[in-house]
């Protein structure tokens, strides 16, 4: 096989650690462009280095306003490097740093030129600094419900919603406050170059918000069953109706809508539990969690589901190279472990494989009937982690520990991949037990399922 390639359902694919570089440099252009764009000839006379700074800060900070709506607009190509969680915990820490610019462009322009800027009441202050100040306001309030939601008690789905909606507004008052207040856009090629660029990120959201959901609305699928598994857990098998589906490598996931139009804006990240099917149907193993999940039971063969996807880097078909694999599941996060456990038996795949399986009690074990018929099958030790376990039990208990790990992982695991999935406290523990026992830190793959 070539360096640089690795094999993925009979496609090639440019191998994450030669693509990651190419896409940093690519968010690093286009944060920069506008940057560049206002700086080069013709500029206005010179007003000295802390105004200058303040107006790069502000272009900078429109910029990654921008571009922030590409980071989640889920481009496959571009998130296949890292994994869909890594852009999207990206995009939500580059939040932070896009409104400290765009903080710091406001408090340092007025501190400058207090006239400039003019007052902060908005029955006296011009059109253009009232709308910039509106963009600055609608940023905070972005930042903090996105951050503080789960605290504030916000349901998923109106967050969401909300979310998008105020996102398009402080976008349109930020680059409608450069237009009409940015001296540094003085010749009409520079404004020329600063409307296309406006009308790229909105061509985005045209994408994500119109294109993408006619497609999918084109393109449904049909419960196929539902099937109610071990602790408030259920399978859903959906069907394509009219189209073939998709392959996917096992382990990935996609977003979900239910009851839904895929327009709503109601849908939800789930891990594929099933291995690619030659009929396109596909399964999602949900626990009721969240008000979406809670009623996953409730539904009906037969009724409409909308599947974006295949998305995320979570995988053992990006590691064909591995000499064994190491599985650790807390909970509902074994549906993308059992995704590649049951594509690794239709391959009769007998390669060494260990997974840590950790749930609370014994009854909420999910698919353990089928992990143990796995085990047969399969050249698969599955060791069961128990955080209350029954009088007899003689497997391991309580939390995943190191002295676990250590206890069952093998000594030749040095060409070993681990794959972890679950809560995040649980990713850490694992990440940090399978580095101190010498397991190379880019042989360990995580997917975290909390994405917002």
């Amino acid at each position: 096989m070539a360096p640089g390639i690795v094999a993925w359902k009979g496609e090639r694919v440019i191998a994450p650690s030669v693509r990651s570089p190419l896409w940093l440099a690519v968010y690093l252009l286009l944060v920069t462009a506008p940057l560049l764009l206002a700086f080069v000839a013709p500029r206005p006379e010179a007003a000295g280095f802390a105004w200058d700074f303040a107006m790069a800060l502000g272009y900078a900070g429109v910029a990654m306003m921008g571009v922030q709506f590409v980071l989640t607009a889920r481009f496959k190509r571009a998130c296949a490097p890292y994994g869909i969680d890594v852009v999207y915990y990206f995009h939500r820490y580059l939040a932070l740093v896009m409104l400290a610019l765009i903080a710091a462009h406001a408090l340092i322009a007025s501190a400058v030129d207090p006239a400039a800027v003019g007052p902060l009441d908005p029955r006296r202050a011009s059109t253009d600094m009232s709308v910039g100040r509106l963009a600055l306001l609608l940023l905070l309030v972005i930042v903090v419900s996105s951050l503080w939601r789960k605290r504030l008690g916000v349901e998923y789905d109106r967050w969401r919603r909300v979310h998008a909606l105020l996102a398009v507004l402080a976008l349109l008052a930020a680059v409608t406050h450069v237009d009409g207040a940015a001296s540094y856009l003085i010749s009409p090629p520079k404004r020329l170059a600063w409307l296309a660029l406006t009308l790229v990120w909105l061509a985005v959201i045209v994408h994500v918000r119109v294109l993408r959901p006619l497609r999918l609305r084109r393109r449904p699928y049909r419960v196929a069953a539902v099937r109610r598994e071990h602790g408030r857990t259920c399978t859903l098998t959906l069907a394509p109706v009219g189209h073939t589906g998709f392959s996917f490598p096992p382990g990935q996931f996609a977003w979900l809508s239910l009851r839904s139009s895929p327009f709503a804006l109601r849908e939800h990240p789930f891990s594929f539990a099933s291995a690619p099917a030659a009929d396109g149907s596909v399964a999602f193993t949900i626990k009721a969690l969240g008000d979406f999940s809670a009623g996953v039971g409730d539904v009906a063969v037969g009724e409409t589901a909308y599947v974006d996807g295949p998305y995320g880097a979570f995988s053992c078909d990006r590691h064909p190279e591995a000499r064994g694999l190491v599985f650790v599941a807390g909970g509902v996060g074994i549906a993308p472990v059992m995704s590649m456990l049951r594509a690794l038996a239709e391959r009769d795949d007998q390669r060494p494989l260990l997974l840590f399986y950790g749930n609370r009690i014994g009854e909420h074990v999910v698919f353990r009937e089928e992990l143990h018929a796995l085990s047969t099958r399969l050249n698969l030790r599955v060791v069961h982690i128990l955080g209350d376990p029954p009088p007899h039990w003689d497997g391991e208990r309580g939390l995943l520990r190191t002295e676990v790990v250590a206890r069952h992982l093998p000594a030749d695991h040095a060409d070993w991949h681990a794959y972890v999935c679950g809560p995040i406290p649980m990713i850490r523990i694992a990440e940090r037990a399978l580095g101190e026992l010498g397991v190379p830190a880019h042989h360990v793959h995580s997917e975290i399922f909390d994405l917002a």
